[in-house]
């Protein structure tokens, strides 16, 4: 079984999937409506020069998401090729 992460602790390459949202979180049906929902495959893109905020691909599209909300993803990495700049 696969460790479970946040989104904000992967690095640029990672590859992941969404395994929950935190329920404390006051943004979470935005967050399933931009397709972030449980099942769902993601790789970090990377991270903005200053760490904040981190792009993702996610169902074709890149989105870009503060590390506030990316710390309330839980995700399970399927890989672990990333480095973090």
């Amino acid at each position: 079984m696969k460790k479970i992460l946040t989104l904000n602790e992967l690095m640029p390459g990672d590859e992941a999937v969404i395994s929950g949202v935190d329920d404390d979180t006051n943004s979470q049906d935005r967050l399933r409506d931009m397709g972030l929902s449980d099942g769902t495959p993601l790789r970090v893109i990377k991270y903005a020069p200053l760490g904040d905020p981190i792009e993702i691909k996610i169902r074709g599209f890149h989105l870009s998401i503060r590390n506030s909300v990316a710390k309330q993803i839980r995700v399970r990495r399927r890989n672990g090729k990333g480095k973090k700049n």
